[in-house]
């Protein structure tokens, strides 16, 4: 996927068992980042951000599945002032092995709590981003997405809602097809057709892509 060259960066680790994308995203001409959904590859995304004299400003979950806070205690021990956020309704699968499934892995995965939760509208400003909260559940109860409007083109941090040619679970508790379908189209489908989309598993997409082609969610789903 293409972007505006050297007016933002988008690093991309992928963490096995699970292959889940780790974000690292900065600014030009700004050391400091976000980190969106550590996963079990802290020691990566530590070496990524050190290596390139980067600061992390806020650490963001886009839910509570231990895939995807696998990293939030190693970051919050390397940088313990910097933030970390979550969506409200996820906020206690972050301590609960349980909820949040690593316990039926045999891992039962507890991350620090949350230094802020965020709703729906909120806007979270860190490293020079503005992103706008919507709640999508469906996948998770709590799960939400951030979108940064002003980059073009626009971008979205999308956790496990909507992937390329295929969408989130809705199997697992908490889960509900319902909810996940009609938060796809309802709130990303009207976002412009070049948004791209940083999912949480698999390679970027774009809204105008998965409008038409997504057997699930698209023209012919």
């Amino acid at each position: 996927m293409n972007h505006p060259p050297f007016e933002y960066r988008v690093e991309t680790i992928v963490s096995p068992p699970f292959e889940e994308n780790t974000y690292v995203a900065h600014r030009r001409a700004r050391r400091d980042c976000i980190v969106v959904d550590p996963g079990f590859l802290p020691d990566r995304i530590i070496a990524y951000v050190e290596q390139n004299d980067l600061e992390p400003a806020a650490i963001l979950n886009t839910h509570g599945h231990g895939d995807h806070i696998a990293g939030n205690a190693a970051l919050k021990e390397r940088w313990p002032a910097v933030p970390l956020i979550i969506g409200a309704g996820d906020a206690p699968l972050l301590t609960d092995p349980a909820r949040n499934l690593s316990g039926m892995a045999g891992v039962r995965l507890i991350s620090p709590p949350a230094d802020q939760t965020v709703q729906e509208g909120d806007v979270v400003s860190a490293a020079g981003f503005d992103l706008e909260v919507l709640e999508i559940p469906g996948h998770t109860q709590g799960h939400v997405v951030f979108v940064w409007k002003e980059a073009t083109p626009t971008i979205v941090f999308g956790g496990d809602v909507l992937f390329a040619g295929s969408i989130g679970r809705f199997d697992f508790p908490g889960g509900n097809e319902r909810q996940l379908l009609e938060g796809i189209r309802t709130k990303l489908f009207r976002l412009p057709d070049d948004t791209l989309v940083y999912p949480g598993h698999g390679e970027p997409t774009t809204i105008g892509r998965e409008k038409r082609w997504n057997p699930f969610v698209g023209q012919g789903g």
